[in-house]
């Protein structure tokens, strides 16, 4: 009885998680922007790239996020804006800050430390 007990319970409890709905991208934007602690940002005049028009960073619950607008192309006016999740704090640094031996430009740096952290929403 008690391995029945267990089964449907890890039963229900995976049947729950593979049915809620995901949050929307916009939607965690804005509970970031609104609730959490700006740590820094870059606008397009600092950045100086093709492709980046605006860079900040928040932190909520021991975890850094952040919002970037982004150009459809180079030659764009319009940009679509992402929000990446679990960026660590030396990679946040190393992009804001760069540093010796890190490159100097905030399009190669922004490749290297927040890319590939961009969040699981819809």
């Amino acid at each position: 009885m008690k391995k029945v007990s267990v089964f449907l319970f890890l039963f229900f409890t995976f049947s729950n998680i593979a049915y809620t709905q995901s949050v929307s991208c916009d939607e965690l934007t804005q509970f970031v922007v609104e609730n959490g602690y700006r740590k820094g940002s870059l606008s397009s005049y600092t950045l100086n790239s093709s492709w980046l028009t605006e860079v900040t960073a928040y932190s909520y619950d021991n975890s850094i996020f952040v919002v970037a607008k982004i150009k459809r192309n180079e030659y764009s006016y319009t940009s679509e804006t992402y929000v990446f999740c679990g960026i660590s704090n030396s990679n946040w640094n190393s992009f804001y800050y760069g540093g010796y031996g890190i490159s100097t430009s905030y399009g190669e740096r922004f490749h290297k430390y927040i890319i590939d952290y961009q969040c699981n929403c819809n």
